[in-house]
């Protein structure tokens, strides 16, 4: 695998870890009394599993963290450019250009295509033909030929 499909790998597995501990904070956590003015909130049969929620959150930021350090350690494995930022400023020029000649031989191409005379008639008659005979095979039940 290359290095940039393992960054993807990597930047969609900390999304995965980030977004499962947010869910599962917000899911699990306790309800909180707001204020005096409200009343307290429903007794859960969570007691026995607030030990459990305790050591969720270090469990959860533990794997956020060995995702990143490993999303960093990829990134400090990519190759640093040779000739520093002029040479890929001069790097993504040439690229451009060689884009832009590509480009225009390409729209020559398809103008040349464009200009080719074709007898519509005898394609329309041709294609009704043709699609007269698989009709006329289909209801015969008849094998192309």
């Amino acid at each position: 695998m290359d290095v940039i499909s393992q960054l993807q790998e990597q930047v969609n597995t900390v999304a995965s870890v980030a977004f499962n501990t947010f869910g599962s904070l917000q899911r699990d956590a306790p309800s909180v009394r707001l204020s005096a003015s409200y009343p307290e909130p429903p007794p859960t049969a969570a007691a026995e599993d607030a030990s459990s929620f305790a050591e969720q959150p270090k469990l959860m930021s533990a794997a956020l963290v060995k995702a990143a350090k490993q999303f960093d350690a990829l990134v400090a494995g990519l190759p640093l450019p040779e000739g520093g930022e002029e040479a890929q400023l001069k790097r993504i020029a040439d690229l451009q250009a060689e884009n832009d000649a590509v480009g225009q031989e390409l729209q020559k191409q398809l103008e040349a295509a464009g200009n080719c005379p074709i007898d519509e008639e005898k394609e329309l008659k041709l294609v009704q033909e043709l699609f007269s005979q698989a009709t006329d095979n289909c209801f015969n039940l008849k094998k192309p030929e």
